[in-house]
């Protein structure tokens, strides 16, 4: 049954860019037609594009967005940034959890993604010890996820470990730790949760080859359905490779691809440094790269080969990871300009001769988007969820564009500013710049920044 109709000035379609496209959405926020030169719905003006997925998610992080860019006594890097962040990560209780990933998640919105892939590993108490309910923390992203009105794929993360081989956890990562058991019980809760919203997916995220070992992950892989999504981080920094390369002979890429069946049901985050060989084995394997340059780019990380991964039919997607910036538009450009950067050159990312830049990289991460999240989403057509992102045609940056020339100057010059509109789930959330309840998420995120600080 027919819920609601929005009418485009301009969309872009499966079929291409179309005019006066009326879009029918029933009553679960599932696209039931597309209809080109129609008059009815309620009009919104401007270039309507598919929403994004944001593949790779740490909500808990916005809480520390600027403050871990003073220069320390020695060397600054990854390693350094991830004791500052340790210390927020033991701060947070599950209200201030819910109303940092609110916030979070309305910043999402409003810059044009619609769903978010949560790599949650913030499980127990800032003790150590378990909550009463052992979901509650996940279970706080998925009810900061309903009154933000994005959809969810959750993934609970799987940690155990300091490093290869089993070496023991650190007091800094009290938080985090969980064996199989307790684990795959989080999991059981959260999958009953999930099922009851068409908006909620679940899937798993090994934290990384370091803080788990190929025995703990293969028995947690039994445990879960055999198509949940596995999210991993891998190959994020070099000190991560060489340090696999000690303990096993192989580098992180590598003993991955050789121990699991790695598959189009993963999702390799980072994935930033790889030989030829591996670069080529994960591209062949199906699984999906996800990518999240902005935070690549603030912890120093180094650059994906994106223009040989794709080369090779490897899939990308785009996360916003530690929150120093939400904006599918910068990371997008963000990619390029390191292959430019890189390279030396222009355009390394276009499918082909004469194709736009941005419309290449939109495609390549709608597609990568739904499949690593599993969600329904990625274009505006027949049989998928009605997420859309509406681009202000009048805005300065904007004027007299259309087209592929929209896209490209939406992400190499206007970002955010450019978003007026967002519809996710059928559900009208963005308008006109401001989401629906953006007052009330935003006083209760400034009430925890100031009580934490």
């Amino acid at each position: 049954m027919t819920q609601g109709k929005f009418r485009f000035t301009l969309a872009l379609t499966s079929s291409g860019w179309q005019k006066d496209v009326v879009v029918s959405v029933d009553k679960s926020g599932m696209i039931e037609s597309v209809v080109t030169g129609a008059k009815d719905g309620t009009l919104l003006t401007g270039i309507a594009i598919p929403a994004v997925a944001n593949v790779h998610s740490h909500a808990h992080q916005r809480l520390m967005v600027g403050l871990a860019e003073r220069a320390g006594p020695g060397a600054d890097s990854f390693w350094t940034w991830r004791e500052a962040m340790y210390g927020f990560a033991l701060k947070l209780s599950p209200d201030d959890l819910e109303a940092v990933a609110a916030q979070a998640y309305v910043e999402m919105l409003k810059a044009g993604f619609s769903c978010v892939g949560e790599f949650q590993y913030l499980h127990h108490q800032p003790d150590g010890s378990p909550y009463d309910e052992p979901a509650e923390m996940s279970l706080r992203c998925i009810s900061a996820a309903e009154q933000a009105g994005i959809a969810i794929t959750l993934l609970p993360t799987l940690y155990n470990y300091s490093g290869f081989g089993g070496q023991a956890s650190t007091a800094g990562q009290r938080r985090f730790v969980n064996d199989a058991e307790h684990f795959l019980g989080i999991y059981q809760t959260l999958k009953a949760v999930c099922g009851a919203s068409p908006l909620r997916r679940l899937g798993i995220s090994p934290h990384s080859l370091r803080a788990v070992t190929p025995e703990l992950l293969k028995t947690v892989l039994g445990g879960i359905a055999d198509d949940a999504r596995v999210h991993i981080h891998v190959a994020e920094q070099t000190k991560e490779v060489d340090d696999c390369v000690a303990w096993s002979g192989m580098r992180t890429v590598e003993f991955l691809l050789d121990r699991f069946e790695v598959s189009s049901r993963w999702c390799a985050i980072h994935a930033t440094h790889m030989t030829a060989g591996e670069t080529q084995g994960l591209a062949k394997s199906g699984a999906v790269a996800g990518l999240c340059p902005t935070t690549e780019a603030n912890l120093g990380d180094g650059i994906f080969p994106a223009d040989t991964f794709i080369k090779q039919g490897g899939g990308i997607a785009i996360g916003s990871d530690s929150q120093i910036s939400i904006s599918p538009a910068e990371d997008l450009r963000m990619l390029e300009y390191s292959q430019r950067l890189r390279d030396r050159t222009r355009n390394a990312l276009a499918s082909g001769a004469g194709a736009s830049t941005g419309r290449s990289l939109l495609e390549a991460v709608l597609k990568g988007g739904a499949a690593c999240l599993d969600q329904p989403m990625g274009a505006i057509a027949v049989g998928k969820r009605c997420d859309i992102a509406v681009l202000d045609e009048t805005h300065p940056a904007m004027t007299g564009r259309e087209g592929d020339a929209a896209l490209d100057t939406w992400i190499f010059s206007a970002g955010n500013v450019a978003v007026k509109d967002v519809i996710a789930g059928g559900k009208h959330v963005v308008k006109d710049r401001r989401h629906i309840d953006e007052d009330r998420v935003q006083k209760k995120f400034a009430e925890t920044v100031r009580r934490l600080s």
